[in-house]
């Protein structure tokens, strides 16, 4: 999907920070100075997207998760959106602590989750006491809340995608400590060179997110799609070789008959001559 520079302005994705809040490592995305706020360079946003989307579409061609972490007000119904729509996991709530460096532990906790649904189905559920049932729907509602959108999550992602590097400086970290390629929208009083893959962009207003998001959200798409149309491939290709394969051995096995009837043929026709 390509975006267009008259897209992200109007989505005001060109509005930076106030020039006294600015880090110096974003000179090169800025295009001006209006009314003390920076602006930001579109056409290297425009050129970033594509980059990145390239990026994200090899990773999600490939099969491997990307997290997206968005836990600011403006940016979490559009990420969880974004995200789920593309079946990815994502971290909107408060992020918790260790869930990359620790992530055997978060499995635990969302294995919890699964064993309760598990006491809910098959009636272990109903013996336990009313103030037991009590907690037991509360530690599920706050593992769902926490943990929900990861449920499916069963080994450390492929990426981080993040909005605001500085509010999600913790998953920033973790990401670097397991050299874990991460993604990010990067407003001007961030330090880009804390990504691999940045989209200089306004991280603060809903509109200029909801904007980004959406070309990701596509990139994402277009990866799943040819991993789907390559095993869909690679299945009819196995399907054609399983075929062929029972066809050798069905006319192998005639060839055997026959030659096994010949065998018993040729000495009773020599008997007859003699």
């Amino acid at each position: 999907m390509k975006v267009e520079v008259k897209d992200l302005l109007d989505a005001g994705v060109h509005f930076g920070h106030l020039t006294r809040k600015w880090d110096p490592n974003m000179a090169p995305y800025i295009y001006m100075e209006r009314n003390g706020i920076h602006i930001i360079n579109l056409y290297k946003t425009q050129a970033k997207i594509e980059e990145t989307g390239e990026a994200l579409h090899k990773i999600a061609a490939s099969g491997k998760k990307i997290l997206f972490v968005a836990t600011k007000k403006q940016a979490k119904d559009i990420v969880a959106e974004k995200a789920g729509n593309v079946n990815m996991p994502y971290i909107t709530e408060r992020w918790p602590g260790g869930m990359l460096t620790n992530f055997v532990t978060i499995r635990k906790a969302v294995k919890k989750m699964a064993m309760i649904d598990r006491m809910k189905k098959d009636g272990t559920f109903n013996s336990l006491s009313k103030k037991e049932r009590l907690q037991v729907d509360r530690q599920r509602a706050k593992l769902e809340k926490n943990l929900g959108s990861i449920s499916d999550m069963t080994r450390l992602p492929g990426a981080l995608f993040v909005v605001d590097i500085k509010r999600e400086h913790i998953a920033i970290k973790e990401a670097q400590k397991l050299k874990i390629p991460i993604f990010a929208m990067v407003d001007t009083n961030s330090d880009p060179r804390e990504v691999d893959y940045l989209i200089p962009s306004n991280d603060d207003a809903s509109k200029s997110i909801d904007c980004i998001m959406s070309a990701v959200e596509a990139a994402v798409a277009g990866g799943l799609a040819e991993r789907k149309s390559d095993k869909a491939e690679k299945d009819a290709k196995s399907e054609k070789s399983t075929a062929a394969k029972k066809e050798v051995k069905a006319e192998a096995k005639v060839e055997a008959k026959a030659e096994k009837k010949a065998e018993v043929v040729a000495p009773v026709a020599a008997n007859e001559e003699e």
